[in-house]
């Protein structure tokens, strides 16, 4: 049986769970929390994105979400008038207690979308490559196309299981539990699926060294 299959995956989900138990509990006192970044900071213009307006979060799902800084903001692109929305979700610890990132898989259906697509995709930026995931859902006669991964200060994230493995390794290497839920969305109602995956792709691409000089180091 692969390693990678399903059923080894499986078969690790508890070795996961129990590493990143042992070695958060073994930080609770020692643990390094790095100051929230302002949502303020975060660049309104990037290569050829320019900010379009602010999607405020409602208090009761901010509150649900528990993040200790959010950015919700929707983009444009010129010249193509590509429009693509971003959502990063930044948690200070992960210490017992504490509230964790939430699986857009958990969320978006709990929210009424259907998924229809869930794979990988590399995406290549001024820093090299990253591998993300890519989410397909719709509700009525509308499809999204999102994006979305775990950025931490030593590495991005795409499978769930594997961020709470890196968050227990890089609890013990640097006192730190930081990390981020980071979410690009693109509409694929007109333009299609492999469209709106291009759209979501290239803001992504834009995106990620500002998002490393903006979330803490």
């Amino acid at each position: 049986m692969p390693i990678t299959s399903p059923e080894w995956r499986a078969a690790l989900v508890p070795f996961f769970v129990i590493a990143q138990l042992v070695a958060v509990h073994a930080l609770a006192s020692g643990e390094h929390r790095p100051p929230s970044p302002s949502p303020a900071s975060f660049p309104t213009r990037f290569g050829p994105w320019t900010i379009f307006r602010q999607d405020p979060i409602e208090d009761a799902i901010k509150r649900e979400l528990g993040a200790d800084t959010v950015v919700s903001q929707t983009y444009i692109e010129s010249p193509t008038n590509s429009f693509a929305s971003l959502l990063v979700a930044w948690f200070q610890t992960q210490s017992e207690g504490a509230r964790q990132p939430h699986s857009p898989q958990v969320c978006l259906p709990g929210a009424g979308w259907t998924p229809r697509v869930k794979d990988l995709l590399t995406v290549n930026t001024a820093l090299g490559s990253i591998t993300v995931n890519r989410y397909v859902v719709d509700r009525g006669n509308q499809r999204l196309v999102i994006l979305y991964w775990y950025q931490t200060p030593r590495r991005v994230i795409a499978s769930e299981w594997a961020a709470k493995f890196w968050v227990a390794a890089d609890a013990l290497r640097d006192q730190r539990t930081d990390t981020a839920l980071v979410r690009v969305t693109a509409w694929a109602n007109s333009s299609g699926e492999q469209a709106a995956t291009a759209v979501a792709t290239h803001f992504a691409r834009d995106l990620y060294p500002k998002l490393r000089g903006y979330l803490p180091n």
